[in-house]
């Protein structure tokens, strides 16, 4: 049997990575790298540049069954790109899964957010977000999912490495004590997406944590997790009251085996040493 393919934009990124890696066993499985040149030997990944490469060429090249896009860099390089990308859903058969983030609703602070609530962002970052969201809703439904992720944490995040390099150095870590969240994990995203892309899922979907948490008293726990710290701890507060930046599934969700808590996070997923 034929498998289909998929093309990762932003292969070689942090979440590009694990996706590649969940993927490729089960599936015909490309991805695009800018400066990493590790890549530059692997057959199944291309160079691309998204402020100066036509993406067209690249689709027509590997003619793709499904688009991953978990495109970073100028921002209005990756509007341009996305514009590109509707033009080919137009014209091919084709479905796009677009890794957004719960900033679309960073406006929003006094709850948290679900699929259908409406997006509003005072960040540059989630107004990006938005409007690649609002080109792909006007789409037909068939061709699109919008998969808008909150914090991703893992043993090789960025954010993750930073708290590491942090406590090594004696730096203070920052959290946020009045911020309340919902979170995830590279491993536990990839496989949600690996599954909605097995069933051939569209629509959006809240891919975090059903549960949620404190910044503040995330991050605490997670750097038990990481050894022996006494950490110094830096409390940024942006308002005086409780401030929701959380993402939540309710219509679209998924099943009971690809759900998850923050403790979990925590408890399963998180072993730096």
């Amino acid at each position: 049997m034929k498998k289909n393919k998929i093309l990762i934009l932003g292969a070689s990124g942090f979440i590009g990575k694990v996706l590649y890696k969940e993927l490729c066993n089960y599936f015909d499985v490309y991805g695009t790298y800018y400066s990493n040149r590790n890549f530059v030997s692997n057959k199944h990944f291309f160079s691309y540049d998204l402020n100066e490469d036509d993406i067209f060429q690249l689709l027509k090249k590997i003619r793709p069954d499904y688009i991953i896009s978990a495109l970073r860099g100028d921002f209005p390089s990756q509007i341009q790109a996305h514009m590109h990308l509707m033009e080919y859903l137009t014209k091919n058969n084709c479905r796009l899964y677009f890794i957004s983030s719960a900033n679309v609703f960073d406006a929003y602070s006094k709850f948290p957010s679900y699929e259908f609530d409406k997006t509003l962002s005072q960040s540059i970052y989630g107004k990006l977000k938005i409007r690649i969201e609002n080109m792909m809703l006007r789409m037909p439904e068939k061709k699109i999912a919008i998969l808008r992720v909150p914090m991703v944490f893992g043993n090789a995040s960025p954010r993750l490495k930073e708290i590491k390099a942090n406590l090594d150095a004696n730096e203070p870590v920052e959290v946020f004590p009045n911020l309340i969240v919902n979170v995830t994990t590279d491993d536990r995203l990839t496989q949600q997406i690996h599954y909605l892309i097995n069933r051939r899922k569209t629509g959006i979907y809240h891919l975090g944590s059903e549960d949620l948490v404190h910044h503040e008293d995330f991050i605490k726990e997670v750097i038990k997790r990481m050894g022996n710290y006494h950490p110094l701890l830096k409390k940024v507060y942006t308002t005086n009251d409780d401030r929701y930046l959380a993402a939540l599934p309710k219509e679209n969700r998924l099943p009971k085996n690809l759900r998850f808590s923050y403790q979990e996070v925590i408890d399963h997923h998180l072993s730096v040493e």
